[in-house]
Parts: structure tokens; sequence; C-alpha cells
């Protein structure tokens, strides 16, 4: 006979029902503590992640792109593989022109990136003296981490570029002032210039050369230290007068001619105030040409609380501007950010309540007794329903202060992490409340039912909480940007799963002997004690069906345990018939489990491929690429046409336009464009998602009819670290030209598959050269080189630029140059003079031949190899993926050919999203070996046999078949995070299996025909498995919605609805063959 005494040792539900004070204190105190951390916590779009990327850049003026690659770019690239953690070096060589990308490795810790690039800047700036003579640089920049969340344009009406800019440093200053600011960024400010413009031809007629007006203009505003005089006394600095302060002085600086005669600079040149020509990046909204201030955060802060105090700082701002001068917001995060914080808050509060209905139907739904209208036949209980509903607030609150605590912030990874954990942090309570009512209606008393809870259910539950958490262990170990990007979903979920589980064997206990009422039929009775609960007690080891009796009152008024079956609905009776069948043909059972199983393998290869989806944020982002060596001008012109027809358009509430470069980031995970002069990037924002769809998908069209001189690409805003396009092939090889030819096959490929489009690849078009071939014969005996060639020809065409003319604390360059009536065309260069060594002026056209030629306008490199990246987009529907899979066989057999025709040291590799995709994959599938270490672990720990464990061990793929169902019935692609999702999946469906099993186990041990032990726990266990399962399923609903976690949800779900269902079918017929389980013989009376 069983022992009434509880079981021995220590009893955490016990100890909390006997401190009932404390208990309520607790409750009380994590309740604020955990709303006040709530409001505490930072508000962003995105997760912050390091970026493991700087670029370093060098100028080497009059070089070729083959020379910059060869000469300058390879040799600092060789430096940088040098670097520890060094995983991938890019580059791009134009002339003149070196931009190298080094990227470390996804594994770098973040707090060892600052050391990184110092060890950077040291390796190459000691190396930079072995760079050829005349190359400026290197110049580095690591602050790709800076997000220009607010972004403002200062707009003009009748004010000069210097005057907006004089207002816009004033504007910069009192927005560095407001809390969280950590950087202020001018966009579009034109630097002035002062520009002495030198007609040749006049300087020939005087006997001048421009060699000698600009020496003589560098010697007098130079700043030189003319000593210093020390006294007894003091010291006292020398100054020299002379530099210019002013335009005058500069005009009226004296030119020594020829002949000794002095001339004033007036006479023979022009001296305006003007602005940087070709222009620098110029920005505009609305058409009209402004200066563009961007506002970065610092790390950690509230974004929304940012938004508010620049609000109310540029209110005040506004109010001090002239007339003529406004401030208008581009771009407003913080407004985005709020509104993706109250839509999630809405589908939390939404979830909520889907659990709370499963709660309170599920565990208070009850039958009247006798025969009442059909209206009134079932009530609902509602305290059972109440106390799960008391335990989510303070299980989130507990998990705000975690989260508080180690500063993961409010963002839609936690948002969404905190809705998937809200179906399994009540999975616990539900168990522990389910078992407490009945324990009541057998007659327990609510302290008795409360700790015997405990007993029976904590060691089970705690043990399939961390199975569950354990399947999210590699999201939180894996060393990737991905990785680190969704570490927020482990970090939450695993927080609040632990959570629960003490919330449900700590505070349900006592909130249950608050609430919880006994039956009708026993209110007025006293409970269970003494010889009837001994009775119960044996009746509960020896009867077949294990506690599921009830209590009955016998006539003579005392009371005693009969066996009473609970389980004997119409339902549960077919539910017996149904597994009892599986267990008699458990091998049909088995081998139909091993069929959906093959066929969810198969499934999930038709399953459409995803790396990251778009984000749902209104912008369009439009990239107008022009032919290579396009002047900024040119583009600009048409720019502001496309500008105006975007304007035109029905439905777009903006358009903001960068000339020359790419928009700044404003949204984290956004790929930038580095400046160039062929580039435009434009921010379209719709009105709303719906006009944003519509003009999308007609928006190509658009461009190809009417610009068709422009590649435009019309692009949303993407989720994830950021991927340039969606089909990316790399082919390298050893030899610039031969890779052209190859890399025009590869694209002939793509352009023949109907599924791609605006396909191109990053070398672009060859650019125009003018080439002076210079008569060396004649050159040498007139005494003039090559180098003053190149001098005189730059100075007459670009300008040079002699020193600054200072102003207040601006420093302005004075531009040497000739007029533009005597450099706009490329025949005015053979009509230039050059000095000679006799000091005579000759006519550039006697030494020099002029003639056009082609050559590369950009080399891009991948580590060190030559490599051009075709790419393109895909069509409407489809992922980058997927044909990427159907190009892949061509591609493959047009490089077999190449090395056929022995050129195998060309290749093509994998790049774009698909290869991000497999990167971010490996880390988390590298964590996946621990996970299952851990979990089988756990396993044996909890059944102390690796039969069972095993068993068990082996119904986590169970779900794969939902998973294929579910996300081919909805058409949701299977992304990053789904991928996330069916890892963890495989803890959930786990963490019921072994809870099945450990009750089939207790059963047996307390002497139960194995056959009926596996009957019925399974029709025991029915209930809570499928009210948890049903909580996390029904919870995952709102979240479908969503374009960033729906195919994560979709997944769960229809993974856990097949698992469910095979776990208590399949899994009883798997026990039952494993350990060869027989039906016992009826037995003969």
């Amino acid at each position: 006979m069983a022992q009434v005494n509880p079981k021995p040792g220590f009893n955490l539900s016990r100890w909390a029902l006997e401190h009932a004070a404390l208990t309520r204190y607790l409750m009380v105190v994590l309740m604020l503590l955990g709303t006040a951390a709530y409001f505490q916590l930072g508000q962003d779009e995105d997760p912050p992640f390091a970026f493991r990327v700087m670029v370093v850049r060098v100028f080497w003026p009059g070089a070729t792109a083959q020379q910059m690659a060869e000469q300058v770019t390879d040799r600092i690239e060789q430096t940088l593989q040098e670097v520890q953690g060094a995983d991938r070096i890019r580059s791009y060589s134009k002339p003149g022109e070196s931009l190298i990308v080094f990227e470390l490795k996804d594994s770098t810790r973040a707090s060892d990136v600052p050391n990184a690039w110092y060890t950077v800047r040291k390796r190459v700036g000691d190396m930079a003296g072995s760079l050829p003579a005349g190359v400026r640089g290197p110049f580095f920049n690591d602050d790709f981490g800076d997000v220009y969340g607010v972004i403002y344009a200062l707009q003009a009406d009748g004010f000069s570029n210097a005057e907006v800019k004089t207002f816009a440093d004033d504007v910069r200053q009192q927005l560095l002032r407001v809390p969280d600011v950590n950087k202020v960024e001018l966009f579009g400010a034109q630097d002035e210039k002062v520009f002495v413009e030198i007609s040749q031809k006049r300087l020939a007629q005087l006997g001048l050369d421009m060699n000698q007006v600009l020496a003589q203009l560098n010697q007098q505003n130079a700043v030189e230290s003319a000593g210093v005089v020390q006294t007894p006394l003091d010291t006292v600095q020398v100054r020299v007068a002379g530099q210019f302060n002013s335009l005058a002085q500069l005009r009226d600086m004296p030119i020594r001619g020829a002949s000794g005669k002095l001339i004033r600079l007036s006479d023979i040149a022009s001296v305006t105030r003007g602005y940087a020509d070709p222009p620098q990046v110029r920005v505009r909204h609305q058409g009209q040409q402004v200066i563009a201030l961007g506002v970065s955060m610092t790390k950690g802060g509230d974004i929304i609380a940012l938004g508010k105090a620049l609000r109310l700082t540029t209110q005040r701002i506004e109010g001090q501007l002239p007339a003529g001068l406004s401030l208008v917001q581009l771009q407003d995060q913080p407004r985005s950010v709020s509104r993706s914080v109250n839509e999630f808050v809405a589908v939390l509060i939404e979830a909520i309540l889907i659990v709370l209905a499963v709660s309170f139907i599920s565990l208070g739904l009850h039958r009247r007794e006798g025969t009442p209208p059909w209206y009134r036949r079932y009530y609902i209980d509602m305290r059972p329903g109440l106390i799960v509903a008391i335990t989510i607030p303070l299980v989130l609150a507990v998990t705000f202060i975690g989260m508080y605590y180690w500063g993961i912030g409010l963002h839609k990874i936690s948002l969404g992490s905190l809705i998937i954990a809200l179906g399994l942090l009540v999975d616990d309570a539900i168990i522990a409340v389910e078992m407490m009512v009945r324990k009541i209606e057998e007659g327990y008393d609510k302290v008795r039912a409360a700790t015997f809870a405990y007993e029976i259910t904590a060691i089970p539950m705690l043990t399939g909480t961390l199975i569950t958490a354990a399947g999210f262990l590699p999201i939180g170990i894996a060393r990737s940007v991905t990785g680190e990007y969704t570490f927020a979903i482990f970090a939450v979920t695993v927080l609040a799963l632990v959570v629960s589980w003490l919330v449900s064997v700590y505070f349900v206990p006592y909130l249950g002997t608050l609430l919880l009422k006994a039956p009708a039929h026993l209110r007025h009775q006293p409970p269970l004690e003494g010889a009837d609960l001994q009775a119960l007690e044996a009746l509960e080891v020896n009867a077949v069906h294990a506690r599921t009796v009830r209590v009955n009152v016998v006539a003579h008024g005392t009371r005693a345990a009969e066996p009473h079956e609970s389980f004997d609905s119409p339902f549960y009776h077919r539910f017996r018939s149904v597994l009892q069948w599986c267990l008699r043909f458990r091998w049909i059972t088995i081998g139909a489990t091993l069929l959906i199983f093959a066929l969810g393998i198969v499934g999930m290869g038709r399953v459409q491929q995803q790396f990251f989806p778009d984000s749902s944020r209104p912008e369009i982002l439009l990239d107008l690429w022009f032919p290579e060596g396009t002047s900024i001008v040119a583009n600009d012109a048409v720019t502001q046409r496309v500008e105006k027809r975007l304007l035109a358009e029905q439905g777009i509430a903006s358009v903001s336009a960068w000339i020359g470069s790419g928009v700044p980031r404003f949204y984290l995970p956004m790929d930038l464009v580095f400046a160039q002069s062929n580039v435009s990037q434009l921010i379209v924002i719709p009105k709303d998602l719906n006009e944003r769809e519509a003009f999308r998908v007609r928006l190509p069209a658009l461009m190809a009819q009417e610009f068709p001189e422009v590649r435009a690409r019309i692009k949303l805003l993407p989720n994830g670290p950021p991927v340039a396009y969606p089909v990316q092939f790399r082919v390298v090889g050893p030899e610039p030209f031969a890779l052209r030819e190859r890399a025009d096959e590869v694209k002939a490929v793509l352009r023949e598959n109907s599924n791609m489009r605006g396909v191109n690849d990053n070398w672009n078009e060859f650019v125009k050269v003018l080439r002076l071939d210079v008569d060396q014969s004649k050159a040498r005996v007139l005494g003039v080189t090559s180098q003053a060639i190149a001098q005189s020809s730059r100075t007459i065409l670009s300008g040079s630029t002699i020193g600054q003319y200072r102003e207040g604390d601006n420093q302005i360059d004075i531009v040497l140059r000739q007029p533009l009536d005597e450099r706009a065309h490329l025949t005015d260069l053979s009509d230039a003079y050059l000095p000679s060594s006799s000091g005579q002026a000759i006519p550039m056209r006697q030494l020099v031949r002029p003639s056009l030629a082609w050559e590369p306008g950009v080399l891009w490199r991948e580590n060190r190899d030559y490599a051009i990246t075709v790419q393109g987009d895909i069509a409407e529907g489809l992922q980058g993926a997927t044909v990427s899979g159907q190009l892949l066989p061509q591609l493959r057999a047009l490089e077999a050919r190449w090395a056929d025709n022995g050129a195998s040291a060309y290749r093509i590799d994998v790049a774009g999203a698909v290869a991000e995709s497999s990167k971010g994959s490996a880390s988390i599938v590298a964590g996946v070996p621990i996970m299952l270490f851990i979990t089988f672990t756990l396993l044996m720990l909890q059944l102390h046999s690796f039969s069972r464990a095993m068993l068990v061990f082996l119904t986590g793929p169970l779900g794969i078949a939902g998973v294929a169902a579910a996300l081919l019935l909805f058409n949701r692609p299977f992304g990053f995070v789904a991928l996330l999702g069916v890892i963890a999946l495989m803890g959930m469906i786990q963490r019921n299996s072994v809870i099945l099993i450990d009750q089939i186990e207790q059963d047996r041990a307390a002497g139960i025909d194995a056959w009926d032990a596996i009957v019925e726990s399974a029709v025991r266990r029915l209930r809570p498995i499928v009210l948890t399962a049903a909580a996390a399923v029904l919870a995952m609903i709102p979240l479908s919605r969503s374009v960033f976690w729906g195919p994560m949800a979709v997944a769960i779900m229809g993974g856990l609805v097949v698992a469910t269902v095979l776990t208590l079918l399949a899994l009883p017929a798997m026990y039952a063959a494993w350990f060869r389980v027989q039906r016992a013989p009826a037995a003969t009376g």
C-alpha cells in the first residue's frame, strides 16, 4: 500500500505555501519591477550587431585601373591577408582610385573588432611607404555601424549654398545636444572654392606660364614659421603678414612678368568664389536641392524617446530659422519603430487572448449533471484558466527584468521571440493546474494537491523545459552575423521558458490553493485523510486506470475511494480503440510514420528557399546606374527628370535623391552604395503599403520605357544582413580581358532564363581615354618632360590647388585653372601651351598627338583574384535560391567546357543570397551536435535508460512532414528564420514525448501491465499534450501574418500539429515494438 506521507526531499511548492507572505510579496514586487523594466528597455528597429567590415581607400592620380590593381591594390590586399581573422577581401580599382573592402570572419567576437581595425591601420600604414610615388592614402573607414535613423533636410529659398551650410552647421550643433544623439552628419554640402581662372593665351603673350604663376601664389600665401624671439622675460612669436585674408588681397597680388614688370593678378585672371567643380554628392528632396542632416543614436538608446526629444528640438529650431529656410524630415525611424512595436504588442495581446481562451475552455469546461437543455449542458469554471492568466504577466515581467539586465532591447527579433515563447511558457502552468484540478476532484485537499503536482510533474516538466530550451541553443552559440542578428530568439525564449517553470512550481501552487475549488458534490465534505486517503493511494498503485479515480460517498456516510473511470466519454473510447489498433499493428503504424517522414523530406525539396524576406517598411529604393565614366553633371540631369516623373505619380508621398552616391545607412540591414559619379539612389515613399506594392510592380516598366539610358533597379528594404542581389555568380580568373569574355558567357546563360530580370555585371563598361602620345625626341630637345606635360594638362583641365583662403574657421581652397572656353572640349588641349627649358611657351600640339582609346573603367577583385560578379533580380513570386538552382547545372557545364578548352584557371562561384544563406545556416548547423548532446543527456538523466532516451530522441524529426505541408499549403518560403524554428521544433516535440514515456515508466513501476500502461498513459497524457500543443500552435496564428516571422510560425504550427498526432499514436507503437510489449491474455473466471 502506498504511503500517505509526501515523498521525502525538498518540495518547492510546499515551501511556497509555508511562506505564503513571502510568495505574495515576491509576486507583487516582480510584477512592479517587470513593469518598470519594460519601460526602461531600449527600443530600436533591429537588434544591434557588429559590422566586421572596413574600407581602405587609396588614390594615385594618373594611374590606369589596371595599374591601380597591380601596383597598389594587390600590395595592400597581400598585407590584409596577414591580419588575424581575415575572411574576405574584395576591391575595385578605377583610374586613379582603389577601394578595398576588408571583412573579418563572422566568428570574430564583437569585442575583438576594434583591435582588428587597429591592426589593419598599423600594418597597412607600415607598408604604405612601399607604394608608388604619388599615391595618396591609404584612408580608412570602419564606421559602418552608424545608422542615421533620423534624417532632416534643410531647404532654402533665396540663400546661397554657403549660407545654407552655415545654418546647417548651427542646426547640427543644436541636434548634438539632444540626449542619446551620437553623431550628426551633413550630406549634400558643397565645399566652397576660390577659382583663379587665367587664359594661357594671355600668359603666353606676357611671357608667363602657369607654373610661374602657381609658384608665386604659393610663396605669397604660405604659412611659415618666422622664428621666436627669446627675451629675459618672454618668448615672442614672430609672424610674417601677407597671407590672403580677402578676395581683394588675392586680386591685388602682384605677379612678376618675364621682363620683371609687376602685374596685378586681376589684370590677367578672373578671381571668383564658387563651389566644387565638378559638384560633390548632391541631395534633393521633392526636386529641390537641400543639405541633409543624418542623426545616429548612441548604442543601446531608445529610438522612440530620441524621436520625441528631436521633435521638441526641431520645433524650437524651426522657430529660429529665418524666412525662406525650413527643416523637413526625410526619414523618421522613431515613427517606424513605434508603429512596429505597437503592431507587435497588438499581436502579443492577440496571442495572449488566444492562449487564455484555450486555457479557460480546456481547463474549465465541464458537463452538468443530469440532462439539462443543450444550451446549458456545459459550463466553464473560470478559476483554473484564471491561474494560467495570472502566470502570463508574471512570467513576462520576470522576462523583462532579465532582458533589462542582459541589455536586450525591444526590437522585431525580441518581440517576435516573446510571442513564440508565449505559446510555450503556459505549458508548464497548464500541466501543473491540470494535475491540481484532477487531484482535487479525486478528493485531495488543495495543499496536498499542490504538493503532489510538484512531486509528480516538476522534474519531468523541468526536463521538458530544458529540452525545449536546448532546441534554441544553436541560435545562441552561432558564430556569425546572422547568429548575432537573431541571438535574441535564443536569449528571450530560453529566459521565458526557465522562468515559466519556476513560476509553475512556485507561484502556481499558491494561486491554486487560493482560487481552485472542489467539485460541487465534494464541496461540503472534508478532504480525504487517514484510511480514505490510504485507500485512494492504494488504488492508484493497483488500479489499471491509476490516477483517474473519483471519490464517491458510500451509503454508511463514511468515505472511501472507489475506482471510477473518468475517461469514459465516447471520444476517449474511440481514442483507446485507435491506440490499441496502432499497438496491435505496430509495424504498419511505424511504416506509415516512416512514409510520412519520407514525404516530408520530399516536400521540403519542393519548398522555395529564402535567406531573409523583405521588410514591410514603405520605402522603395531606386538605384540609377549610368555607364561607367558618366559625369556627375550628366547623372544629375537625368536624375532630375526621374524625380519629376516620380513626383507626378499618384500615391507618392515624397522623393529624395542622392546624386553621386547611395543614401546613407538609415536602416541597419541596408546594403550601402559607395560614392561614384555614375550612380544615384532615390528613396521613394508611397502613401501606404498597398500603394507601395502596386507602384513597385509597375515601376520597372515605367523606367525601361521612359528612361532607357539608365540601368534602373527597384528594391525594398531587406530584413537581416544585407545581400546585394538575390542571384549572383562570381566568375574568377587570372587575366582581366579573358575573364571579361568568360563573364559575358555567364551573362548570356542568365539572360536566357525567363525568371531572371535586369542581368548585369559589376565591371560595367570600358571608359574613354584621351591618350597623349609625346614625341620624346622633340621633348628632350626642348627640355620638356612627360611629368611636366601631365602637370600642365591637369592644371589646364582640372585646376591645381595653390593654397587655402582662410575665413574664420573655414579653409577654402584656391584653385588655379583655365577659363571654361579654353577647356570645354577635347580639342582645346592641343591649343594649350607648355613651358620649355628656354622659358618660352610652346604649343602642346608640337609635342603631343592626342588620340581616343578605351580601357577598363573598373576592375573588381576577390581575395587577390580578378572577379566579375554576374547578377540580377528575379521574377515576382520566386526566391533567389530557386532560380540559382535552375541556373547552376548550365553554369557547371559551361565551367567544364572551359576546363576542356584549357581554361581551367577560370571558375564560377555561387554568391549572393544563396552563399550568405549557406554561411548563416552553417553557423547554426554547427551548434546542432551540441544541442543533440545536451538533449540526449537530459533524456538520460530523466529516463535512466539508453533505450528509452533513444526512443524519445528519435521523435524529434517527426514534425518535418507537417513543416513541409504547411509551407507548401500557405506558399511560404523556407528561410533562415524558418530554419531556426524547425531546429527549435525538435525540442518542443521531444518535450511531449519525454512526458509520455515518463508516465508509462511510472505506471509500469507501479506494477501495471505494460500494455495497459501504454494505453492508459497515452489516454491520461492526451489532454495536457493536446492542450500545450494547441496553446503553442494557436499562439502562432497572429505571428503567421508577419512578413519576417510568418514562415517560422507556419513551420512550427504545421510541424507541431503532425508531431502531436504521431506522439500520441506512433510513439506508443514504437515503444511497444522496441520493448516487445504484448497484450496480456484476458483472465478467465
